[in-house]
């Protein structure tokens, strides 16, 4: 095992066209004030294997680098919790994270062994969502905000006499 953190996740939307496909996150780890900042490119599927390009720079003052992009016109989209405990098996990063909306096993190494690393877990690859968290925890959010349907009226049933 190499750690466990408890991490916020801030997504950004950008300005103009400039993060069109590309995927900005700030992540806070522990409660700050270190992180990571990451920037993913557009994912692709091969073979139940998401493949993508991904920078990632750490940071020690997160909340600089919070105001910072805030300054340059980056605004927060939504955020999400997430706990994550990872371990290191055979050079390839296994990750469980725990979500408001489920928990998770990420794979990441070199694409040529992670069907193989999948299957000996009892993990089928086909079976790998294509969904990020980002796509997920808005789906989720959006599932638990109440609808502006009016409140449907419910009338009580009187209470039958004792005999």
């Amino acid at each position: 095992m190499v750690g466990r953190y408890k991490e916020e996740n801030f997504r950004f939307n950008g300005p103009g066209k400039s993060t069109r496909n590309t995927t900005l996150r700030l992540r806070v780890l522990n409660g700050g004030p270190r992180g990571v900042l990451t920037a993913k490119g557009p994912a692709t599927f091969e073979g139940g294997v998401k493949i993508r390009e991904e920078t990632e720079v750490e940071l020690s003052d997160v909340h600089a680098a919070l105001d910072l992009l805030q300054q340059l016109g980056f605004r927060v989209g939504w955020t999400y919790p997430k706990t994550r405990t990872m371990w290191m098996l055979d050079g390839v990063a296994i990750t469980l994270d725990v979500l408001d909306f489920g928990w998770f096993v990420e794979l990441e190494g070199p694409a040529t062994v992670l069907p193989e690393m999948a299957r000996s877990l009892g993990l089928d690859p086909a079976n790998a969502l294509r969904d990020s968290y980002s796509v997920m925890a808005r789906k989720h959010q959006k599932a638990r905000k109440p609808t502006k349907a009016p409140p449907t009226p419910v009338a009580a049933q009187p209470l039958a006499a004792p005999v």
